[in-house]
Order: structure tokens, then C-alpha cells, then sequence
């Protein structure tokens, strides 16, 4: 179950994300700073980022973070998933594709769904593949500021 991320799940959240960014899912890690940034974003609000905390029986069991933006090649808005952490305890039981078939009904009207994901990371590409999602044969740049 998705519930919108607010400022009393702040430390947990914190956490998690750290937990991600020190794990086998992304390429590296990033200062713990942004992720600060982040929280104090999502805390005073903003069209361009939503957080929801992944709950199994009432409790945190992860989160997922999504940026939203606009794209003229799809037509509308687009939803990147751009982090979605379950704790280890709680993986393989069926959360994270639930988080996204759940999200995908929440952000019905979106033209697209987007994402990234580490190559070797096997099986979050099944997981995603499974919720329907399909490779894009882009190659992603960036520079950074």
C-alpha cells in the first residue's frame, strides 16, 4: 500500500535512502545532502517531485520517489521512477510490483512512465518487465553542474 510521503516519515525516509545509495543498485552513491535537499522539497512541495512510502501491514517496508515531467515526444506527462527501495526483509514478497501497478493506476492520465536502471541489475529489469515496462534503445547523457 502507497501512502504520500510526508515530514513524520522524514527520518525513516532519510534512511532508506541511504541505504539505497549505499547498495547494488545504483552505480554510486551521493552525499547525503541532496537527500536532505530532497525531503525539505518534497516537505514545502513542488510540482516536480512525489514521494510515497511503501507500507505492508502498517509498517515502512520502502518508499518510491518520482520526478514528473512534461515530454513533446510522448504527448503529456511523464512520471520517472526514480528510486524505489523495499528493505531487505521485506523483498520477494510481491511489494515493489504492487508499488508500481498501484502507481501507475495513481498517475493514470500520465502519457508515460520512465526509468533507469543499473545493467546488471537483473532482477529489478524482470520486475519492471513483468509491470510491463519495455527498453528504450536511448543512450542517456548528462553534465553535471
Amino acid at each position: 500500500m502507497l501512502v504520500s510521503y510526508n515530514a513524520s516519515y522524514r527520518n525513516e525516509f532519510l534512511e532508506m535512502n541511504k541505504n539505497f545509495y549505499n547498495s547494488d543498485a545504483v552505480l554510486h552513491s551521493i552525499p547525503e545532502a541532496h537527500m536532505i535537499k530532497t525531503a525539505d522539497l518534497l516537505e514545502k512541495g513542488t510540482p516536480f517531485a512525489e514521494a510515497y512510502m511503501i507500507k505492508k501491514d502498517d509498517i515502512i517496508a520502502g518508499f518510491v520517489l518520482l520526478a514528473i515531467t512534461y515530454s513533446n515526444e510522448a504527448g503529456g506527462e511523464v512520471v520517472w521512477i526514480d528510486e524505489l527501495y523495499i528493505k531487505p526483509e521485506y523483498r520477494g514478497k510481491g511489494l515493489g510490483g504492487d508499488a508500481v501497478r498501484e502507481l501507475t493506476k495513481l498517475y493514470k492520465n500520465a502519457a508515460r512512465f520512465r526509468l533507469e536502471i543499473s545493467p546488471d541489475n537483473e532482477s529489478v529489469k524482470r520486475l519492471y518487465g513483468r509491470c510491463g515496462f519495455e527498453n528504450l534503445e536511448y543512450t542517456q547523457m548528462y553534465i553535471k553542474h
